[in-house]
């Protein structure tokens, strides 16, 4: 997936292709250290998890997210519900 297209009106059809990926999967590791890095009391995104119970999460939750993202890399797609944001006015 292609981000930043100018010009392109559905970036879907859109396709870059390459000999190799562009990055390697996501280690646990990575993902550790960007789950820790998520700042707290902040409001809740699409799918209602806060970020205080991802942190919360044992080792076995993380390594399942970690297995998520990862999946989703080697997909090459987004679901649509990733695609969604929900804006609220303060």
């Amino acid at each position: 997936m292609l981000l930043n297209v100018h010009g392109v009106n559905n970036v879907r059809h859109t396709e870059m292709l390459t000999a190799e990926p562009l990055m390697p999967e996501s280690s646990a590791c990575e993902v550790e250290m960007a789950i820790e890095k998520l700042k707290g009391h902040k409001s809740k995104g699409i799918d209602q998890i806060p970020a205080e119970l991802i942190k919360a999460g044992c080792r076995t939750i993380r390594a399942e997210i970690c297995k998520l993202f990862n999946c989703i890399w080697n997909k090459v797609e987004l679901s649509e519900e990733w695609k969604e944001s929900v804006i609220v006015p303060v």
